[in-house]
Protein backbone atom coordinates (compact mmCIF):
# COMPACT_ATOMS: atom_id res chain seq x y z
CA UNK A 1 0.00 0.00 0.00
CA UNK A 2 1.14 3.56 -0.68
CA UNK A 3 1.50 5.31 2.68
CA UNK A 4 2.50 8.87 3.50
CA UNK A 5 4.08 9.47 6.92
CA UNK A 6 4.00 13.12 7.95
CA UNK A 7 6.34 14.28 10.69
CA UNK A 8 9.92 14.23 11.88
CA UNK A 9 9.72 12.94 15.44
CA UNK A 10 10.18 9.60 17.18
CA UNK A 11 6.84 8.17 16.05
CA UNK A 12 7.17 9.31 12.44
CA UNK A 13 10.61 7.74 11.99
CA UNK A 14 9.46 4.55 13.72
CA UNK A 15 6.39 4.35 11.47
CA UNK A 16 8.38 5.02 8.31
CA UNK A 17 10.91 2.29 9.07
CA UNK A 18 8.39 -0.23 10.41
CA UNK A 19 5.89 0.11 7.57
CA UNK A 20 8.64 0.13 4.94
CA UNK A 21 10.06 -3.07 6.38
CA UNK A 22 6.54 -4.56 6.22
CA UNK A 23 6.57 -4.05 2.44
CA UNK A 24 4.62 -0.82 2.01
CA UNK A 25 5.67 2.03 -0.27
CA UNK A 26 6.42 4.74 2.27
CA UNK A 27 6.85 8.44 1.61
CA UNK A 28 8.26 10.28 4.64
CA UNK A 29 7.57 14.03 4.70
CA UNK A 30 9.23 16.43 7.09
CA UNK A 31 8.94 20.20 6.80
CA UNK A 32 12.52 20.66 8.08
CA UNK A 33 14.37 19.71 4.91
CA UNK A 34 17.80 20.10 6.49
CA UNK A 35 16.94 17.72 9.32
CA UNK A 36 15.56 15.20 6.82
CA UNK A 37 18.65 15.41 4.58
CA UNK A 38 20.51 12.47 6.20
CA UNK A 39 17.55 10.21 5.36
CA UNK A 40 17.36 11.65 1.83
CA UNK A 41 21.10 11.14 1.29
CA UNK A 42 21.14 7.56 2.60
CA UNK A 43 17.66 6.60 1.41
CA UNK A 44 17.12 4.73 4.65
CA UNK A 45 16.45 4.80 8.39
CA UNK A 46 18.36 2.69 10.91
CA UNK A 47 15.79 0.69 12.88
CA UNK A 48 16.69 -0.79 16.27
CA UNK A 49 14.44 -3.16 18.21
CA UNK A 50 14.50 -6.56 19.91
CA UNK A 51 15.45 -8.15 16.57
CA UNK A 52 18.63 -6.09 16.28
CA UNK A 53 19.84 -3.20 14.13
CA UNK A 54 19.29 -2.85 10.38
CA UNK A 55 19.00 -0.32 7.58
CA UNK A 56 15.47 0.01 6.22
CA UNK A 57 15.09 1.67 2.78
CA UNK A 58 12.50 4.47 2.54
CA UNK A 59 10.87 4.82 -0.88
CA UNK A 60 10.61 8.62 -0.82
CA UNK A 61 11.94 10.87 1.94
CA UNK A 62 10.86 14.37 0.91
CA UNK A 63 10.18 17.92 2.08
CA UNK A 64 7.50 18.24 -0.65
CA UNK A 65 4.18 17.38 0.98
CA UNK A 66 2.43 17.19 -2.38
CA UNK A 67 4.82 14.47 -3.53
CA UNK A 68 4.32 12.57 -0.28
CA UNK A 69 0.51 12.67 -0.51
CA UNK A 70 0.17 11.93 -4.23
CA UNK A 71 -1.79 8.65 -4.67
CA UNK A 72 -1.35 7.77 -0.98
CA UNK A 73 -4.12 5.49 0.24
CA UNK A 74 -3.23 5.99 3.89
CA UNK A 75 -1.74 9.10 5.51
CA UNK A 76 -0.27 8.63 8.99
CA UNK A 77 0.43 11.57 11.31
CA UNK A 78 2.37 10.40 14.39
CA UNK A 79 2.89 14.06 15.28
CA UNK A 80 2.05 16.21 18.32
CA UNK A 81 -1.37 17.83 18.26
CA UNK A 82 0.26 21.25 18.37
CA UNK A 83 1.52 20.63 14.80
CA UNK A 84 -1.87 19.61 13.41
CA UNK A 85 -3.03 23.06 12.35
CA UNK A 86 0.10 23.70 10.27
CA UNK A 87 0.01 20.22 8.74
CA UNK A 88 -3.71 20.44 7.92
CA UNK A 89 -3.14 23.69 6.04
CA UNK A 90 -0.18 22.18 4.20
CA UNK A 91 -2.20 19.07 3.29
CA UNK A 92 -5.32 20.93 2.19
CA UNK A 93 -4.38 21.57 -1.48
CA UNK A 94 -3.47 17.92 -2.02
CA UNK A 95 -6.10 15.70 -0.36
CA UNK A 96 -8.49 13.80 -2.65
CA UNK A 97 -11.59 11.63 -2.30
CA UNK A 98 -11.07 8.24 -0.71
CA UNK A 99 -7.92 8.94 1.27
CA UNK A 100 -7.71 7.93 4.94
CA UNK A 101 -5.84 10.06 7.48
CA UNK A 102 -4.78 8.29 10.68
CA UNK A 103 -3.78 10.24 13.80
CA UNK A 104 -2.10 8.06 16.42
CA UNK A 105 -3.13 9.67 18.77
CA UNK A 106 -5.26 12.62 17.75
CA UNK A 107 -6.48 14.74 20.71
CA UNK A 108 -9.72 15.16 18.70
CA UNK A 109 -7.54 16.22 15.78
CA UNK A 110 -9.63 14.14 13.39
CA UNK A 111 -12.48 16.64 13.84
CA UNK A 112 -10.27 19.73 14.07
CA UNK A 113 -8.09 18.93 11.04
CA UNK A 114 -11.09 18.03 8.89
CA UNK A 115 -12.59 21.43 9.70
CA UNK A 116 -9.32 23.22 8.91
CA UNK A 117 -9.05 21.49 5.52
CA UNK A 118 -12.65 22.42 4.67
CA UNK A 119 -12.08 26.03 5.69
CA UNK A 120 -9.07 26.05 3.33
CA UNK A 121 -11.45 25.20 0.49
CA UNK A 122 -10.92 21.45 0.04
CA UNK A 123 -14.19 19.47 0.06
CA UNK A 124 -12.67 16.06 -0.69
CA UNK A 125 -14.45 13.09 0.91
CA UNK A 126 -11.68 12.05 3.29
CA UNK A 127 -11.93 9.78 6.34
CA UNK A 128 -10.13 10.96 9.48
CA UNK A 129 -9.34 8.52 12.27
CA UNK A 130 -7.60 8.64 15.63
CA UNK A 131 -6.50 6.14 18.23
CA UNK A 132 -5.40 6.11 21.87
CA UNK A 133 -1.63 6.06 21.56
CA UNK A 134 1.30 5.88 19.17
CA UNK A 135 1.73 2.43 17.61
CA UNK A 136 5.26 2.48 19.05
CA UNK A 137 7.11 3.28 22.23
CA UNK A 138 10.11 4.74 20.43
CA UNK A 139 12.95 7.23 20.73
CA UNK A 140 15.31 8.54 18.07
CA UNK A 141 18.95 7.75 18.81
CA UNK A 142 20.41 9.81 16.00
CA UNK A 143 19.57 11.92 12.97
CA UNK A 144 18.27 8.86 11.08
CA UNK A 145 18.22 6.17 13.78
CA UNK A 146 15.20 5.15 15.84
CA UNK A 147 14.87 2.64 18.67
CA UNK A 148 11.50 0.86 19.07
CA UNK A 149 11.04 -0.52 22.57
CA UNK A 150 7.61 -2.04 21.95
CA UNK A 151 4.76 -2.03 19.42
CA UNK A 152 1.09 -1.61 20.26
CA UNK A 153 -1.00 -4.75 20.09
CA UNK A 154 -4.41 -3.08 20.50
CA UNK A 155 -5.32 0.27 18.91
CA UNK A 156 -8.95 1.33 19.50
CA UNK A 157 -9.77 3.80 16.73
CA UNK A 158 -12.58 6.29 16.17
CA UNK A 159 -13.47 7.76 12.76
CA UNK A 160 -14.75 11.13 11.58
CA UNK A 161 -17.20 11.24 9.99
CA UNK A 162 -18.36 7.95 11.52
CA UNK A 163 -20.31 7.09 8.34
CA UNK A 164 -16.91 6.26 6.81
CA UNK A 165 -15.77 4.04 9.68
CA UNK A 166 -15.81 0.71 7.85
CA UNK A 167 -13.68 1.98 4.95
CA UNK A 168 -11.24 3.75 7.26
CA UNK A 169 -10.72 0.81 9.62
CA UNK A 170 -10.25 -1.63 6.71
CA UNK A 171 -7.61 0.63 5.16
CA UNK A 172 -5.70 1.30 8.38
CA UNK A 173 -5.65 -2.39 9.30
CA UNK A 174 -3.62 -3.16 6.19
CA UNK A 175 -0.80 -1.21 7.84
CA UNK A 176 -1.74 -1.76 11.50
CA UNK A 177 -3.59 -5.05 12.07
CA UNK A 178 -3.88 -4.15 15.78
CA UNK A 179 -6.43 -1.43 14.95
CA UNK A 180 -10.07 -2.03 15.83
CA UNK A 181 -13.02 0.32 15.60
CA UNK A 182 -14.33 1.99 18.75
CA UNK A 183 -16.94 4.32 17.26
CA UNK A 184 -16.82 7.98 16.34
CA UNK A 185 -14.08 10.59 16.70
CA UNK A 186 -15.13 11.54 20.22
CA UNK A 187 -14.82 7.92 21.30
CA UNK A 188 -11.36 7.73 19.73
CA UNK A 189 -10.28 10.99 21.37
CA UNK A 190 -11.42 9.75 24.78
CA UNK A 191 -9.14 6.74 24.36
CA UNK A 192 -6.10 9.05 24.29
CA UNK A 193 -3.74 7.94 27.07
CA UNK A 194 -1.48 11.01 26.97
CA UNK A 195 -3.82 13.42 28.79
CA UNK A 196 -4.28 10.84 31.55
CA UNK A 197 -0.77 9.54 32.14
CA UNK A 198 1.32 12.68 31.56
CA UNK A 199 -0.31 15.60 33.43
CA UNK A 200 -0.15 13.86 36.86
CA UNK A 201 3.47 12.86 36.17
CA UNK A 202 4.37 16.44 35.26
CA UNK A 203 2.56 18.10 38.15
CA UNK A 204 3.61 15.64 40.85
CA UNK A 205 7.22 15.54 39.62
CA UNK A 206 7.53 19.29 39.04
CA UNK A 207 10.25 19.84 41.65
CA UNK A 208 12.64 17.06 40.55
CA UNK A 209 12.00 17.92 36.88
CA UNK A 210 13.19 21.45 37.53
CA UNK A 211 16.00 20.40 39.90
CA UNK A 212 17.67 17.53 38.07
CA UNK A 213 19.19 17.75 34.61
CA UNK A 214 17.56 14.43 33.65
CA UNK A 215 14.70 12.64 35.36
CA UNK A 216 12.69 9.52 34.48
CA UNK A 217 9.07 10.25 35.28
CA UNK A 218 8.17 6.64 34.44
CA UNK A 219 10.71 5.18 36.88
CA UNK A 220 11.47 7.25 39.99
CA UNK A 221 8.59 9.54 39.10
CA UNK A 222 5.91 6.85 39.23
CA UNK A 223 5.23 6.32 42.93
CA UNK A 224 2.04 5.13 44.69
CA UNK A 225 0.68 8.65 45.22
CA UNK A 226 1.13 9.46 41.54
CA UNK A 227 -0.50 6.19 40.51
CA UNK A 228 -3.47 6.90 42.78
CA UNK A 229 -4.08 10.27 41.09
CA UNK A 230 -3.59 8.79 37.63
CA UNK A 231 -6.05 5.98 38.32
CA UNK A 232 -8.66 8.46 39.59
CA UNK A 233 -8.18 10.69 36.53
CA UNK A 234 -8.63 7.63 34.32
CA UNK A 235 -11.85 6.75 36.12
CA UNK A 236 -13.07 10.23 35.22
CA UNK A 237 -12.15 9.60 31.57
CA UNK A 238 -14.07 6.33 31.57
CA UNK A 239 -17.09 8.00 33.22
CA UNK A 240 -17.07 10.61 30.43
CA UNK A 241 -16.93 7.88 27.77
CA UNK A 242 -19.88 6.13 29.37
CA UNK A 243 -21.84 9.38 29.68
CA UNK A 244 -21.51 9.85 25.92
CA UNK A 245 -22.72 6.29 25.35
CA UNK A 246 -19.36 4.76 24.39
CA UNK A 247 -19.03 1.15 25.49
CA UNK A 248 -16.00 -0.87 26.47
CA UNK A 249 -13.34 -1.89 26.31
CA UNK A 250 -12.17 1.40 27.82
CA UNK A 251 -8.54 0.26 28.21
CA UNK A 252 -8.05 1.46 31.80
CA UNK A 253 -4.56 2.83 32.24
CA UNK A 254 -4.04 0.63 35.31
CA UNK A 255 -3.61 -2.25 32.85
CA UNK A 256 -0.53 -0.49 31.48
CA UNK A 257 1.13 -0.89 34.88
CA UNK A 258 -0.40 -4.08 36.24
CA UNK A 259 -0.90 -6.61 33.44
CA UNK A 260 -0.72 -7.26 29.68
CA UNK A 261 -4.25 -6.17 28.70
CA UNK A 262 -3.41 -2.58 27.74
CA UNK A 263 -2.71 -1.20 24.25
CA UNK A 264 1.00 -2.08 24.37
CA UNK A 265 0.57 -5.27 26.36
CA UNK A 266 2.94 -5.54 29.32
CA UNK A 267 4.97 -2.45 28.47
CA UNK A 268 5.77 -0.42 31.58
CA UNK A 269 8.71 -2.57 32.69
CA UNK A 270 10.23 -2.48 29.20
CA UNK A 271 9.74 1.28 28.98
CA UNK A 272 11.63 1.81 32.25
CA UNK A 273 14.32 -0.75 31.38
CA UNK A 274 15.11 0.96 28.06
CA UNK A 275 16.36 4.12 29.78
CA UNK A 276 15.13 6.16 26.80
CA UNK A 277 12.74 8.18 28.96
CA UNK A 278 15.41 9.51 31.35
CA UNK A 279 15.45 12.98 29.88
CA UNK A 280 15.32 16.70 30.42
CA UNK A 281 11.72 17.91 30.50
CA UNK A 282 10.86 21.60 30.38
CA UNK A 283 7.70 22.25 32.37
CA UNK A 284 6.68 25.02 29.99
CA UNK A 285 7.59 23.73 26.54
CA UNK A 286 7.48 19.92 26.60
CA UNK A 287 4.69 18.28 24.62
CA UNK A 288 3.40 16.61 27.81
CA UNK A 289 2.31 20.15 28.70
CA UNK A 290 1.66 21.80 25.34
CA UNK A 291 -0.12 18.77 23.84
CA UNK A 292 -1.34 16.47 26.60
CA UNK A 293 -2.32 19.14 29.13
CA UNK A 294 -3.12 22.40 27.34
CA UNK A 295 -4.97 20.56 24.56
CA UNK A 296 -5.73 17.01 25.70
CA UNK A 297 -6.59 17.50 29.37
CA UNK A 298 -8.52 20.68 28.57
CA UNK A 299 -10.51 18.69 26.01
CA UNK A 300 -11.25 15.94 28.57
CA UNK A 301 -12.31 18.47 31.20
CA UNK A 302 -14.60 20.25 28.74
CA UNK A 303 -16.12 16.94 27.63
CA UNK A 304 -16.82 16.17 31.29
CA UNK A 305 -18.55 19.54 31.72
CA UNK A 306 -20.68 18.93 28.63
CA UNK A 307 -21.62 15.44 29.77
CA UNK A 308 -22.35 16.51 33.33
CA UNK A 309 -19.63 14.28 34.79
CA UNK A 310 -17.89 15.38 37.99
CA UNK A 311 -14.15 15.47 37.18
CA UNK A 312 -12.29 17.16 40.05
CA UNK A 313 -8.91 15.61 39.23
CA UNK A 314 -9.00 16.74 35.59
CA UNK A 315 -10.03 20.28 36.54
CA UNK A 316 -7.60 20.40 39.47
CA UNK A 317 -4.58 19.35 37.42
CA UNK A 318 -5.57 21.80 34.71
CA UNK A 319 -5.73 24.59 37.29
CA UNK A 320 -2.31 23.74 38.72
CA UNK A 321 -0.63 23.68 35.32
CA UNK A 322 -2.39 26.93 34.48
CA UNK A 323 -0.93 28.27 37.73
CA UNK A 324 2.69 27.70 36.76
CA UNK A 325 2.09 28.67 33.11
CA UNK A 326 0.33 31.84 34.21
CA UNK A 327 -2.88 31.45 32.21
CA UNK A 328 -6.34 29.92 32.45
CA UNK A 329 -6.42 26.63 30.54
CA UNK A 330 -10.14 25.91 30.89
CA UNK A 331 -11.08 27.57 27.60
CA UNK A 332 -8.29 26.19 25.44
CA UNK A 333 -8.54 25.71 21.66
CA UNK A 334 -9.60 22.06 22.00
CA UNK A 335 -12.38 22.67 24.52
CA UNK A 336 -15.98 21.95 23.56
CA UNK A 337 -16.69 25.64 24.00
CA UNK A 338 -13.94 26.77 21.61
CA UNK A 339 -14.97 24.17 19.01
CA UNK A 340 -18.62 25.23 19.09
CA UNK A 341 -19.76 21.85 20.41
CA UNK A 342 -20.93 22.92 23.87
CA UNK A 343 -24.13 24.36 22.37
CA UNK A 344 -25.12 21.05 20.72
CA UNK A 345 -27.56 18.62 22.28
CA UNK A 346 -26.48 15.01 22.71
CA UNK A 347 -28.44 14.00 19.60
CA UNK A 348 -27.07 16.88 17.53
CA UNK A 349 -23.51 16.05 18.59
CA UNK A 350 -23.94 12.39 17.60
CA UNK A 351 -25.36 13.46 14.25
CA UNK A 352 -22.47 15.88 13.64
CA UNK A 353 -19.90 13.20 14.43
CA UNK A 354 -21.65 10.66 12.19
CA UNK A 355 -22.38 12.84 9.14
CA UNK A 356 -19.65 15.46 9.33
CA UNK A 357 -20.11 19.21 8.94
Amino acid sequence: MKIAILGGGHGAYAAAADLSEAGHEVRLWRRDAAALQPVIDSGSIVLKDARGVREVPIALPTADIGAALRDAELIVLPTPAIAQDFIARAMAPHLVDGQVVFLPPGTFGSYVMARTVREAGNRADVAWAETGTLPYLARKHGEREVNVTIRAIRLPTGVYPARKAAQAIDTIRVAYPSVHGCGDALSGALMNAGPVIHPPLMVMNAAPLQHFERWDIHNEGTQPAVRAVTDQLDRERIAVREAFGHGGPHYPLADHYDNDRWMYGDAHKQLVKSGDWRENIDLHGHRYITEDTELGLAFLASAARHAGVDAPIAHGLLAIVGGFLGRDLRQGPRSFEALGLAELSADALRQRLHDGE
